[in-house]
């Protein structure tokens, strides 16, 4: 009797253990969601403050009697985009300025170029004129336009940014849609993934595809 007894002891206290290690895991998963949920809603309202803004990358520094930069902003927009420059009021741009403020010595590329504009529809249309006409240039050298992120959303787009090239030159019609997610047209459907490991098992089972993308994913 005290054997069974000391048994069903010792069942009962590995069984009160189990549980509380569950407890815990749980409790462990809990707080990792909390976490992330707090994160992409920190992310989502720095993007949203960044709503309206152009990032404009390539642009060269160091030039004598440089322009203001949003004298840059306005020589770029009349360059490549002649019909929008008419409709664009250059004197409601809110803010204009090379990030990081102070010049690296150290840093071989010019520091990107930040535009806020008024209105969210201006920065669309664009962006979505840059896209249309492919090279934007600044007195003939090749820059670009881009939607201003958080370095978090930057960080997570640029994930995509090999895959994104190899489909553009087999004209899969890639975009990166907020806040990281790939879409791209297949077979008559467009397709759209914002995790990695679901768009691998996709390509897995398209033999063409997988062998275009060998090795980046």
């Amino acid at each position: 009797r005290e054997t069974n007894s000391n048994g069903k002891e010792t069942g009962t206290q590995i069984k009160g253990v189990d549980q509380k290690e569950e407890k815990n895991d749980q409790t462990e998963k809990n707080e990792e969601t909390r976490i992330q949920k707090n994160e992409e809603r920190l992310r989502n309202l720095q993007d949203i403050f960044k709503c309206s803004n152009i990032r404009i990358i390539g642009v060269p520094e160091g030039e004598k009697e440089q322009p203001q930069v949003e004298n840059l902003f306005e020589q770029i927009i009349k360059e490549n985009f002649p019909n929008l420059a008419k409709e664009i009021d250059f004197q409601e741009i809110q803010e204009a300025q090379r990030v990081p403020k102070k010049l690296d010595p150290r840093r071989n590329t010019p520091r990107h170029i930040i535009i806020t504009l008024a209105k969210i529809k201006m920065k669309e249309r664009i962006l979505e004129a840059a896209r249309d006409k492919g090279t934007v240039t600044y007195k003939g050298v090749p820059i670009r336009l881009s939607a201003d992120f958080s370095k978090e959303t930057l960080q997570a787009r640029r994930g995509w940014k090999e895959v994104f090239q190899v489909m553009k030159s087999k004209d899969l019609q890639p975009r990166l849609l907020y806040p990281a997610k790939l879409s791209f047209r297949m077979e008559g459907q467009i397709k759209c993934f914002s995790d990695k490991i679901k768009f691998k098992e996709f390509i897995i089972t398209k033999p063409l595809l997988y062998e275009m993308l060998k090795g980046l994913i």
